[in-house]
């Protein structure tokens, strides 16, 4: 009985002693501040030469700092995201698409959020994830200390919009963009004795274009003098509503850059800046051939700035080519902390670039792939999909393929492209991935229509799942189905997010899994107009949404296991039973 004084006495000294130096050293590491876009192109900076618009703020970062001028991502969103979070090509982390889960990344992955995380950092995500939503896929399960903001691909009103913050569902305030800006300077200030890292994902100028009038007024009738090398496929209110989405970015990387000044700690954080992917439109993007989805240079060419003030030189141009999957080691060996996983990286670090420490980059090819599609880049070449090969010194643009010229380098870039496919795609080949619900560390699981499976009558609002909602729900035979996992057993309480006019009110509906069944009826009338429409500057191509009510169903038992989630009707008075766009469960008990 006496040892544990004994040992308190010498132990825990010690201990507190490691944790002060623990806490010590983490303080003086650098902050970090990613701003990553979406769907904003490598042209769509007046930093590369475009005068259709006026960037400051983002070119300030090249002229304070470092600007990598071969610099590719992924053809598309989530991809790219996962490669940035992972160090890693996507495919090995099981990214296959872009919606319905194939977003997610595999749990077995390690993020660069674990590593600052582990390292004593504090850390936080403001903006659109796009790489999971029922955790641990969640960014609270991947690192995240903070998350506000939309876990799907894309979302279908930027206005005040339906947003959650660490899986609640909360009430945006104003402009998306505006109000994750706004999220990521209180996370600043108040981690402003650090060290933090801020992932700041911001969701445009990906569609549905809509901006605030102070940016719309100056480009809605503006003759643009620079524009895409095939000009006759432009959307001339596409393009300028993406430049005006460009110019609200860049006012708000203004208001970050201005925030670290305020507290001075700009010194002390490491800003990066860079892109999804090709732009989501015909535009100016430097002659360069392709857009988003392409796996051609101007599919997955983006910026790459990086400021470090005292650290990195200003105005320091890097021609060497490097990727989304360097940024993980970059950073982590800037911050001078290790990443968390075990799985080998297939980026490299970026620092002795940065900082001109004499250590040689390695010659290399960079893969870019999607949908079945690889191109593979070197310093001075591309081999495309196709097997054709470019000399991008010559021929930027992609006009002249020099394989019969080249016959022994073309050779070898289409092995390496299959030796991509054999071991990189291979990855896929795991089977499907249940969407799990429920787990011993976090309480709400968020089960949206857009993962869900239609029976019957039911259709979706749009083609495109993300943030999506279900529709035409006309029978009882009709069901909503999710392939699903419970992972903590335990009690649940659930609400389903419906609206439905008043001649309809009555239906009963049900949902089950695995022999535990919760019936609920519908007793309140709930129909509000879509929105989305009248703050959209182009027509969009996804759906309109509307202000979804929460339906209180009551509580359900769940054991722990995988079956399938469904949600019916048993009893329907009228000629429809809902509309329908997620079921929230909240654990309140465990076995």
């Amino acid at each position: 009985m006496r040892i544990m004084p004994t040992l308190s006495k010498y132990v825990l000294p010690v201990a507190m002693a490691v944790l002060s130096a623990v806490c010590a050293q983490a303080a003086q590491r650098p902050n970090v501040l990613v701003i990553l876009t979406d769907d904003q192109g490598w042209g769509d900076l007046s930093l590369n030469g475009n005068k259709n618009l006026s960037t400051p703020n983002v070119d300030s970062l090249a002229a304070d700092g470092a600007a990598f001028e071969r610099f590719f991502v992924c053809p598309v969103c989530s991809p790219t995201r996962a490669e940035f979070l992972t160090g890693r090509y996507h495919p090995r982390s099981g990214v296959f698409s872009t919606s319905a889960g194939g977003e997610r990344m595999d749990l077995d992955e390690s993020t660069i959020a674990d590593a600052f995380k582990a390292a004593g950092y504090a850390t936080a995500a403001f903006g659109k994830w796009h790489n999971g939503m029922q955790y641990p896929y969640h960014p609270n399960g991947r690192g995240f200390d903070e998350y506000y903001g939309f876990c799907s691909g894309h979302w279908g009103h930027y206005f005040d919009a339906m947003l959650e913050h660490n899986g609640r569902i909360v009430r945006g305030n104003g402009f998306a963009v505006d109000d994750f800006t706004e999220r990521a300077m209180a996370f600043i200030e108040q981690h402003k004795d650090g060290p933090f890292f801020a992932y700041l994902p911001l969701n445009t100028p990906h569609s549905p274009m809509q901006v605030p009038d102070r940016w719309w007024d100056k480009f809605k009738d503006k003759q643009l003098p620079m524009h895409n090398r095939d000009p006759g496929r432009e959307n001339l209110p596409h393009v300028r509503a993406a430049l005006a989405m460009c110019e609200n970015i860049d006012w708000n990387v203004g208001r970050l850059l201005e925030k670290l000044d305020q507290l001075d700690i700009a010194e002390n954080t490491i800003v990066v800046y860079f892109c999804d992917n090709g732009p989501n439109g015909w535009r100016f993007n430097g002659g360069m051939k392709g857009r988003k989805g392409s796996t051609d240079e101007g599919g997955v060419r983006s910026p790459l700035l990086i400021r470090w003030p005292g650290k990195i030189a200003a105005g320091k141009k890097i021609p060497q080519i490097s990727a989304a999957i360097d940024l993980l080691p970059t950073l982590a060996e800037l911050a001078g902390i290790e990443p968390t996983g075990e799985k080998p990286l297939d980026g490299v670090s970026l620092k002795p670039l940065l900082l001109d420490t004499g250590k040689a980059h390695p010659e290399r090819m960079i893969f870019s792939h999607w949908r079945g599609r690889v191109s593979v880049r070197t310093q001075q070449y591309r081999l495309d999909q196709q097997g054709k090969l470019y000399d991008m010194a010559a021929d930027p643009g992609q006009y002249k393929d020099v394989s019969k010229q080249q016959p022994q380098l073309a050779a070898q870039l289409r092995e390496a492209a299959a030796g991509f496919k054999q071991d990189v795609l291979a990855e896929y080949a795991k089977g499907p991935r249940p969407f799990l619900i429920g787990h011993a560390d976090y309480r709400l699981t968020q089960i949206p229509a857009r993962d869900g499976v239609a029976h019957g009558n039911i259709k979706r609002s749009n083609r495109f799942p993300n943030c999506s909602f279900f529709t035409n729900w006309t029978s009882l035979d009709d069901k909503i189905t999710w392939d699903a996992e419970v992972m903590a057993a335990g009690t649940y309480e659930v609400e389903v997010y419906y609206t439905c006019p008043k001649a309809d009110v009555g239906s009963t509906i049900e949902l089950s899994i695995g022999g535990s069944s919760l019936r609920g009826r519908i007793t309140e009338a709930h129909d509000p107009p879509l929105v989305g429409a009248e703050h959209d500057r182009v027509a969009r191509g996804e759906s309109y949404v509307k202000e979804f009510k929460p339906l209180k169903l009551g509580t359900i038992e769940l054991k722990k296991g995988r079956g399938e989630l469904t949600l019916r009707a048993v009893e329907m008075p009228g000629v429809q039973v809902m509309d329908f766009r997620l079921v929230m469960l909240a654990r309140v008990g465990n076995e």
